[in-house]
């Protein structure tokens, strides 16, 4: 049997605070590395396209359907709200109905279209389906061969307020 001594410590290593406190350092450092690593998975920015040769043969056509528009001399003004967009055209346009895209600048996955349906001479009224803000790109098109696109970004003017 072992001695004791006055000033021994008796009780066990588990009912200790600092050994807890030791552990409980790098245990804290591998539940936020988890964490970490989990949100950069699922918010990882989508700046680089998987599959940039492709794109990059995607581009003449572009530029092409672009051209087609400053023949035609189309130019778009909008008026975004929460629920409806509307789209004023000005050049020869004759379709009833166009493809609006709108994509955010990082996430891709918030990026989504709207067909717009012709209200007037020149004038395209549309449902939006998510939240559209400053900066988002847009694509206007027809949505019938793919003639001709516009593209810009949405500025403020755009954009209508409850209070305008």
């Amino acid at each position: 049997m072992k001695p004791v001594y006055p000033d021994q410590d008796t009780t066990p290593w588990y009912r200790q605070f600092w050994p807890w406190f030791l552990i409980a350092l790098p245990g804290t450092v591998v539940v936020v590395s988890f964490h970490l690593m989990y949100t950069a998975y699922k918010h990882s920015d989508d700046l680089v396209v998987d599959q940039y040769y492709k794109v990059g043969l995607a581009i003449n056509q572009q530029l092409e359907r672009k051209e087609r528009a400053r023949e035609l001399e189309l130019a778009a003004a909008f008026t975004i709200t929460k629920q409806q967009v509307t789209a004023r055209l000005d050049g020869q346009v004759s379709a009833d109905t166009l493809e609006l895209t709108f994509s955010h600048p990082m996430e891709a996955d918030r990026d989504f279209s709207i067909p717009l349906q012709r209200v007037g001479a020149g004038v395209y009224h549309g449902i939006l389906t998510a939240a559209v803000g400053e900066r988002w790109h847009w694509i206007l098109s027809d949505s019938s061969g793919g003639e001709w696109r516009l593209d810009g970004i949405v500025s403020a003017q755009d954009l209508l307020t409850e209070d305008s």
